[in-house]
């Protein structure tokens, strides 16, 4: 018998914010795992902390945040033989993601790497899309309206065409894209009236009109957007900008 391996969503930040399930296997795991970025404690371990009971031996997997995808494929072929060490031995390994596993989630390397050889568990979190929504009070999509996410670091032209086909909207991944993405929707008629959100339920936290965003970004910082014609939503949307 080998041990299980689970994919934990976290959600954003606020460890109120995962899930009763979550909680209970990140307290009974053998083994948990969590990302750890260059210079800076992991953020995904920080959310957990309220449910480690100590027992549990824990890995760290260090990240080097680069535009170069070799550095952190590297990291996860070294962390893969030491978690199915692990799983061989029949120990649970709980692997933790910040939002959800499955949504532009690092626990999508390991299971690449493992999923198809170990019985494996996916426990969804909450994105930073629905928390950045609810922070705002800004609804996304109501009835038959189309809903898109997109990476900021697309092209302008495919984030153009694929703008032109939604009513709504969430632009991801800001970081050194901000100011391209920023002229892009200002170009479009869509400034006014977007929302910009920066670390959302994490200590900086920062939501308020886009117009007001200032000339920069971090990397965990999205855009909601949303001209579609449902009256409930836009009421709402008026509300909500006045942050």
């Amino acid at each position: 018998m080998t041990g299980t391996l689970y994919g934990i969503g976290l959600g954003p930040g606020d460890p109120e914010l995962l899930t009763v399930k979550a909680a209970r296997l990140i307290g009974a795991a053998d083994v948990v795992a969590y990302p750890l970025a260059e210079g800076s404690p992991s953020l995904a371990r920080t959310i957990a902390a309220p449910y480690l009971t100590g027992r549990a031996e824990e890995i760290a997997i260090p990240l080097c945040m680069s535009a170069d995808r070799a550095p952190g494929q590297g990291a996860y072929d070294e962390a893969a033989p030491l978690i199915a060490a692990h799983l061989e031995a029949g120990r649970d390994v709980a692997v933790l993601c910040e939002g959800d596993p499955f949504f532009y989630g690092s626990f999508l390397q390991l299971f690449a790497r493992l999923g198809r050889s170990f019985p494996t568990e996916i426990v969804p979190g909450v994105s930073s899309v629905m928390a950045a929504a609810a922070k705002a009070k800004a609804p996304l999509v109501a009835r038959s309206d189309r809903f898109v996410v997109l990476p900021a670091t697309l092209p302008d032209e495919v984030l153009r065409s694929a703008l032109l086909a939604c009513e709504g909207a969430a632009i991801l991944k800001l970081g050194r894209h901000f100011p391209r993405i920023k002229a892009l929707l200002a170009e479009m008629g869509l400034l006014h009236g977007a929302i910009y959100a920066e670390r959302v339920d994490q200590p900086g936290e920062r939501i308020l009109p886009l117009t007001e965003s200032g000339p920069s970004a971090p990397y965990f910082a999205l855009i909601l957007l949303y001209r579609g014609t449902e009256p409930a939503i836009a009421s709402t949307r008026t509300t909500s900008m006045a942050l």
